[in-house]
């Protein structure tokens, strides 16, 4: 069971309803029980947290564990990675894609060692301004790291909202003001309630009202849901995505990536025998893209590459 703040019933901003506070309640209590017991809720630093938010990004909890347990074992400080190399970061990322959040991260631990002496700063503002944490992912960090009050909106916690008290079946593409308005509503007024409804609410999105499936039956919101009230309208005409992985640019980046990690000395990729089946066109673009990004260096005199 998650170690989580566990405090009266949550008191709402004002202009919360009565039914609004019960449910915020019941999807708490409901955490109480039904909360993942991941290594990085309650028992991590704020470090760990930190760095648990930016793995997350896009890629699921399974694949994220194993590699945040080597991360955090190698460097379980910010000055820890600080004092290792970009190029470091990226080898132990392995698999994860999106390695510019390695880079991020490793970016993000020297600016806390160099601008709040090593320790994770608990202020959204100073949060904000760290390399690679946006809006977010400094939230999340408030309010999972410290248990203080910040509005966490992840899509999950935007679908549970949007489902529950408004009947929308998917969340749109971008946040309104207006819906974040609301959700700011609906976050208990103490840090401890905040912190809880925060993870409580992205877990329920998470394992339950999920985007596809939802499982109705096991959702503390069901009896007061206006989506599930109205017959679960709606998820028969959501986008899909269709987009095949083989052959797409992300697909080159990640092998040009794997055979850079994996190497002892810069390489030739425009001529590497592995990647002899993708158009140069193609390949040119994406190794453009990974230097551009500053994931990969060239030397200009061989023409090789290395991380």
């Amino acid at each position: 069971m998650p170690s989580a703040p566990q405090n009266a019933p949550a008191r709402l901003d004002t202009g919360a309803d009565d039914r609004s506070v019960a449910m915020v309640d019941a999807v708490r209590e409901w955490f109480r029980d039904a909360g993942r017991d991941l290594p990085w809720r309650g028992r991590s630093t704020p470090w760990g947290v930190l760095v648990s938010e930016v793995m997350l990004q896009q890629t699921p909890v399974v694949r994220v564990e194993p590699v945040w347990h080597a991360w955090m074992e190698r460097w379980p400080t910010p000055a820890d990675l600080a004092a290792a190399t970009q190029a470091d970061a990226i080898r132990a990322w392995g698999r994860l894609g999106y390695p510019r959040r390695a880079k991020r991260l490793w970016e993000c631990a020297v600016a806390i060692v160099e601008r709040h002496d090593g320790s994770v700063p608990s202020d959204l503002e100073q949060l904000r301004a760290l390399p690679g944490v946006g809006d977010y992912t400094a939230a999340a960090v408030v309010s999972f790291a410290f248990h203080g009050r910040a509005l966490v909106l992840d899509t999950n916690v935007r679908r549970v909202i949007g489902r529950a008290w408004r009947g929308e079946p998917l969340p749109a593409a971008h946040q309104t003001v207006g819906e974040r308005a609301h959700a700011l509503s609906l976050v208990p007024a103490d840090d401890a309630g905040a912190a809880e409804w925060a993870v409580a609410s992205m877990e329920l999105g998470a394992l339950v009202c999920t985007a596809r499936v939802a499982r109705c039956d096991a959702c503390p919101l069901a009896s007061s849901c206006a989506w599930f009230q109205a017959g679960c309208p709606g998820l028969e005409d959501a986008p899909r995505r269709t987009q095949p992985w083989h052959g797409t640019d992300r697909q080159v980046r990640g092998r040009i990536m794997a055979l850079l990690r994996a190497a002892s000395s810069p390489l030739n990729i425009s001529g590497h025998a592995a990647l002899a089946d993708v158009e140069p066109g193609q390949l040119d673009r994406c190794l453009d893209g990974l230097l551009a990004d500053g994931l990969a260096t060239r030397d200009e005199a061989t023409g090789r590459c290395s991380l």
